[in-house]
């Protein structure tokens, strides 16, 4: 999962929004580092990449890119998800709008910056100015995304050709993303992720 669908089922699960987006970038066991709302995000947001990454629909996902692509497949499918529910947001979320949202999202998150690791004040600078949320229903933006991220690391090149993949694959991959991302919401609307954030607290 990417940032906005980390957003979407950690607001569901009524889930520190700041918690979820910046997990990446906490190392380790958060605890006592921040508010224990913020910890249980963090651990909410593992939780859900640990089913993302095992899940039986996201492993069939991987097997439609290439052999030369599969293994960076991961990092794509995260976009990827959130290309999709970016575009059908009104069917997926028709309670609010999308820009509705990520700026009810950006309210939250900036007065707390000043709390969090630097990389990720970085990522603020650009993710809200740049709207990367609502521009990541353009397929355009999403292979300008990856081409990006195979520049900055040389290592994941092969991310610049998945987008090719995406294009080929687009209408199986939406169809997987139909069929997995409303057992995210169930599964969050349920506490589930909440639920399960205590396993594997040593990553």
């Amino acid at each position: 999962m990417n940032y906005l669908a980390h957003l979407h089922l950690a607001h569901l699960a009524d889930s520190s929004l700041l918690g979820n987006i910046m997990a990446d970038y906490v190392r380790g066991n958060p605890t006592g580092l921040y508010s224990s709302e913020v910890v249980s995000g963090i651990f909410m947001h593992r939780a859900v990449d640990r089913i993302t990454d095992t899940h039986p629909l996201v492993k069939e996902a991987k097997l439609l890119f290439r052999d030369e692509y599969r293994r960076v497949a991961p990092i794509t499918l995260d976009l990827v998800w959130d290309h999709f529910l970016s575009l059908h947001w009104s069917t997926i979320e028709p309670s609010i709008s999308l820009a509705g949202f990520v700026r009810d999202c950006r309210t939250i998150i900036e007065p707390q910056l000043c709390h969090t690791p630097e990389k990720f004040q970085e990522l603020n600078e650009y993710l809200w100015p740049q709207q990367w949320l609502i521009r990541y229903a353009d397929k355009n933006y999403i292979g300008k995304s990856l081409n990006g991220m195979a520049r900055r690391r040389p290592k994941l090149g092969a991310l610049s050709g998945s987008f090719d993949d995406f294009l080929l694959q687009y209408d199986a991959l939406e169809n997987i993303f139909f069929q997995f991302y409303p057992e995210m919401m169930a599964n969050a609307l349920q506490h589930f992720f909440v639920q399960n954030v205590t396993i594997n607290t040593k990553e």
